[in-house]
């Protein structure tokens, strides 16, 4: 097998993390399962930004590991999460980077969702 290819954030492909200004609460199924004032934005490139939340706000009982693996260049191996109370559409709804690159350290310990497999990501003013 070839080896991975290992990219660094720079000016082509910019990465920035802060601090999320507001509060964070995700809901699927009528159920809370991440709130927090402590997320983080990361901004990958072009791509749309992404809030990282801390496992400490998950409520982990409604989280299952799945086998699904994916992996970034810039960022490192990802493993991921489903919301078995969200039904199919909660598949692999979440992902980690348990051992993330250098560049992105920050993010280790939190999860990311996607908005399209949970009911809401809401960001509410401080």
């Amino acid at each position: 097998m070839a080896d991975r290819p290992v990219l660094y954030p720079g000016p082509d492909h910019p990465i920035t993390i802060t601090p999320t200004n507001g509060r964070v609460v995700v809901t699927v199924a009528g159920k809370v399962v991440a709130d927090t004032g402590a997320a983080l934005t990361l901004q990958e490139s072009t791509y749309p930004a992404v809030q990282y939340i801390p496992l400490a706000d998950v409520d982990t009982s409604l989280l299952e590991p799945t086998g699904t693996q994916s992996y970034c260049p810039y960022k490192g191996d990802a493993s991921y999460y489903s919301i078995p109370v969200g039904g199919p559409k909660s598949v692999d709804a979440i992902w980690e980077y348990r051992k993330p690159r250098e560049a992105v350290e920050q993010i280790k310990d939190h999860i990311a969702f996607y908005p399209n497999r949970v009911d809401s990501i809401e960001i509410t003013a401080p």
